[in-house]
């Protein structure tokens, strides 16, 4: 069994979780950090705002600009950042070149973690 270290307490065992090996309850057997890789992609407000923007199709990143009033240099970061977690296809047609989502189940992963926050601020007892 794996264990955790903490300034408090030395050696805390992680319950249940072999840090090591894939969790065999995972549908897919990906590693965890597989799983975070891609949590870490989504974990930008810029960059929701670029899938959630994707959501009605492919657009250029001049139409990102526009549609989201960010500097072209950062939507192209952002774009980048998508494109290496594999959220996001590209296509190019002629000079232009074109974004789309690569699998639009990820607005419904969006629209879960929105509502889980909202149920958390609205249960929350103190900050």
């Amino acid at each position: 069994m794996g264990r955790i270290k903490n300034s408090m307490k030395a050696n805390i065992p992680l319950v249940g979780l072999d840090p090591v090996a894939p969790d065999k309850s995972w549908e897919y057997g990906l590693s965890l950090s597989t799983v975070a890789f891609l949590a870490k992609s989504l974990s930008d407000e810029n960059r929701l705002r670029v899938l959630l923007s994707l959501r009605e199709g492919r657009l250029s990143v001049s139409s990102l600009v526009e549609a989201l009033q960010l500097s072209q240099p950062l939507i192209s970061h952002h774009l980048k950042e998508l494109k290496r977690s594999l959220l996001v296809k590209v296509e190019r047609h002629g000079p232009f070149i074109y974004y789309e989502l690569a699998d639009k189940r990820i607005l419904q992963i969006i629209k879960d973690l929105e509502s889980v926050a909202g149920d958390l601020l609205a249960n929350r007892r103190t900050f």
